[in-house]
């Protein structure tokens, strides 16, 4: 029954909804911790602590991990790096919801890296939930558009979110989920690490900073990325992408909720589209293919 359970479809999909409202409601809390002190120190901090974590929880996770466990780990944790990089020195150039909605743009991306990676056929309504998801995160988060450097930056954050969500669609099936996830937190923390330390690294005093450290590291960041991890040796990286596409959904939910945003009209239209394309993505829902997989 348990084995049944680990490549429950239903059960990966219920996961990553999971972690998008996680996400979702971290929006709201980092918000008050980054307005405090730098935004990649702050990163820093909250991927190491998830590194720290998950290394305590299970000590033996590295030294057992294969050669290519621990390689495949770090190429993701630098996708997953410069996505983070990238998208938070784009923030200094360009708006917040600019940013969000292309770096959203990712599951556009996905399912051309998926057939050319993975050689996945996309089928008809996985496209038209691409559509709808994508048509719904433009009615939450563009009020403008224009091409500058936080534009290009943020194109990048897509793209290397697109190779990290098909990477992890790739090799996710092949290893342990908890030892795969160790080494990307591991990878992070110290490709953040190396960023903050040279110019001398922040480190807050505030009880109420290092409260918000402490959850993101440890229920948005080894809690969530290893639901992910988990998830997408399940399902499609073009799946995956879709479902992932309501975290900015659950962050205004939560914004209205707890932040005290206006509930605007774009926000329940964008809704009512990624709502629908969750339930066409539902209507065929395939797993990994693992013949397509060396």
């Amino acid at each position: 029954m348990f084995d049944n359970l680990k490549k429950s479809t239903k059960l990966a999909v219920i996961g990553l909804i999971f972690i998008t409202a996680i996400w979702g409601w971290s929006f709201v809390i980092v918000k008050q911790a980054v307005a405090q002190m730098p935004v990649m120190d702050f990163l820093a901090l909250r991927f190491a602590v998830a590194a720290v974590i998950m290394f305590i929880i299970r000590p033996r996770s590295l030294s057992a991990s294969r050669k290519p466990e621990l390689s495949r780990g770090f190429i993701l944790g630098i996708f997953l790096g410069l996505s983070y990089i990238t998208q938070t020195y784009a923030l200094v150039y360009a708006s917040a919801t600019v940013v969000g909605f292309i770096t959203g743009l990712y599951i556009v991306m996905t399912p051309f890296l998926a057939w050319l990676w993975l050689k996945q056929k996309i089928t008809g309504n996985v496209w038209l939930a691409v559509i709808l998801s994508s048509t719904g995160l433009a009615f939450i988060s563009l009020n403008g558009l224009g091409i500058g450097i936080g534009e290009m930056l943020t194109i990048l954050c897509a793209i290397t979110l697109a190779l990290y969500t098909v990477g992890l669609g790739k090799w996710s099936p092949q290893h342990d989920s908890y030892s795969l996830t160790t080494v990307q937190m591991l990878t992070m923390a110290i490709i953040l690490l190396l960023i903050t330390i040279p110019g001398g690294m922040v480190i807050p005093t505030d009880p109420q900073i290092w409260f918000v450290i402490i959850v993101t590291g440890v229920l948005a960041t080894s809690l969530a990325f290893f639901v992910q991890t988990w998830a997408q040796s399940i399902l499609t990286p073009t799946h995956a992408a879709v479902i992932l596409t309501l975290e900015p959904l659950f962050a205004g939910v939560f914004g209205v909720l707890l932040g005290n945003e206006p509930l605007t009209w774009r926000i329940v239209l964008g809704a009512v589209f990624m709502l629908t394309a969750m339930y066409i993505v539902q209507l065929k829902s395939p797993v990994a293919d693992k013949k397509l997989l060396p």
